[in-house]
């Protein structure tokens, strides 16, 4: 192996005075970090195995499951569409194409980012960094060669990988985790998802629409154990009639090769003695992820991991060691590419001397299933576990004339509103695109708005959003398309 010593970088006289960031990880957080640390003129090299920037998030995560889902939705709507008096054809899958088509979406984002970071003088490597002391790395090139660099501060942005429970350990090409479920190699005629998470219940979807009998299996008593229950429910419902069934309070005790399939074994309360043992063409693990804190050398520096996995930072995203600083995935829950481009863009400015502190008041999270779950601040459920007072408002879609244009009136808009000041602690909602919908309530959040502001605010009608305004009317009692009768 080739090695190459570049102490400090090579660069021209004016980079000599500029200060030299690693940002170590290229997804959203690195590449957002890396970016604007550029534009904050900082000499900056971005350091990643892929060939452009985008990490799990744009080559095997949210990008092209959210081009999958695109196809799932379109093939759900072909098939609603009896109900409106318009029949099409069964649809015919060329698995082929739309791998490419998938992967067509991967390669125009990931390769304008490339372009980005050229505009920006960012020094691009392709390759994986270990260090030698906490201002230098050493970097294995895919080209097989290795350079040594020292940087003035490093960011870590390793981002993490799917959980291995030891009892899936299985070696066998039909058990997948969400990479292999993304790569779409075949349409299974059955399909078991381990765990009732956001990416199981995702990638469920999609292979239901494609054609596949999916079973889905949650240990606990609920989907998406971290959501509103109230939110849930519509889409449980929606998901019972599109999977083949859905096993709450059940275990996997075992997965065993069987001839075609897996057989796997279940326990819980939820299964008859007949179905504790099925076989599936193809099993997929989506139990959490863990973090990427692992790195070669970290022992060499003051980085404390905690008992988790997670690397320990300041609300500036700054470690333990003053020269280096981590964002993302790494560095705790929730494990969302906007908080990690957030975080990466604090950790930049605080390099760069500017008083900043990553301290949201909401982070969004958003299901992207049939229909969206999406929320943001106080929970009801949270609320419950610290016993805050709190007051719910909810409208329901069925009241809404956009929703029900859309034959979705499944929906519903909930805020989450402190009875004493007014404020709005926390935003809910499920229904077709809460994820697009989901940002008003973050900025309300963050903007400390009263429930009133909500409501004076004027809506576009008829639009889905008007659901965000009524929900605030709710409220106060005054709802246009709610009846709320006075008593006493």
């Amino acid at each position: 192996m080739n090695e190459t010593l570049i102490t400090p970088l090579d660069g021209t006289p004016e980079d000599a005075e500029k200060l030299r960031i690693a940002v170590v990880g290229g997804g959203p957080g690195g590449y957002a970090a890396a970016f604007l640390a550029a534009d904050l003129d900082m000499q900056v090299t971005l350091i990643d195995p892929e060939a452009n920037p985008g990490g799990v998030c744009l080559y095997r995560g949210c990008i092209p499951s959210k081009a999958l889902l695109h196809v799932a939705k379109l093939i759900e709507e072909s098939q609603q569409s009896k109900n409106w008096g318009i029949e099409f054809p069964p649809p015919k899958i060329d698995l082929a194409r739309l791998r490419t088509w998938k992967e067509s979406v991967v390669k125009k984002l990931t390769g304008g980012l490339g372009q980005l970071s050229k505009q920006r003088h960012v020094e691009y490597i392709q390759g994986r960094a270990a260090f030698d002391n906490s201002t230098t790395l050493r970097i294995s090139k895919t080209d097989n060669s290795e350079v040594v660099l020292s940087f003035d501060r490093i960011i870590l942005a390793t981002g993490s990988r799917p959980a291995i429970v030891p009892v899936f350990k299985l070696d066998s090409p039909r058990l997948m985790d969400s990479t292999g479920a993304l790569n779409l190699e075949d349409i299974p005629g059955s399909l078991l998802v381990v765990g009732g998470g956001y990416i199981g219940l995702e990638l469920g979807s999609v292979y239901a629409a494609l054609g596949t009998r999916v079973t889905v299996v949650e240990m606990l008593p609920g989907l998406l154990p971290g959501a509103d229950r109230d939110l849930v429910l519509p889409l449980h419902k929606r998901l019972e009639k599109m999977f083949a069934a859905i096993l709450l309070n059940t275990t996997v005790a075992s997965l065993k090769e069987d001839g075609g399939g897996i057989r796997a074994t279940f326990e819980g309360t939820a299964v008859q003695e007949k179905d504790r043992e099925q076989t599936f063409d193809r099993v997929l693990v989506s139990v959490g992820r863990k973090p990427n804190s692992e790195i070669p050398g970290l022992h060499t520096t003051q980085v404390h991991v905690g008992p988790r996995g997670f690397i320990e930072v300041n609300k500036q995203l700054q470690t333990a060691d003053p020269a280096i600083y981590a964002i993302g995935d790494v560095v705790g829950e929730p494990m969302l590419a906007h908080k990690a481009s957030h975080e990466g863009r604090v950790a930049a400015e605080a390099i760069a001397g500017h008083k900043v502190a990553f301290e949201p008041n909401a982070i969004p999270a958003v299901v992207f299933t049939d229909p969206e779950v999406a929320w943001c601040g106080l929970t009801e459920t949270q609320a419950e576990k610290e016993k805050r007072e709190i007051k719910v408002a909810k409208f329901p879609w069925g009241a809404s004339g956009r929703a029900v244009t859309l034959d979705r009136p499944d929906g519903m808009t909930k805020l989450i509103v402190d009875p004493h000041t007014e404020r709005v602690l926390g935003v809910g909602i499920v229904g077709a695109g809460a994820g697009e919908l989901i940002a008003e309530g973050v900025l309300a959040i963050e903007m400390a708005a009263l429930a009133s502001d909500i409501a004076m605010t004027i809506h576009p009608h008829p639009t889905l959003s008007e659901t965000v305004m009524e929900s605030a009317e709710v409220f106060f009692g005054t709802s246009t398309h709610v009846f709320r009768p006075k008593h006493g």
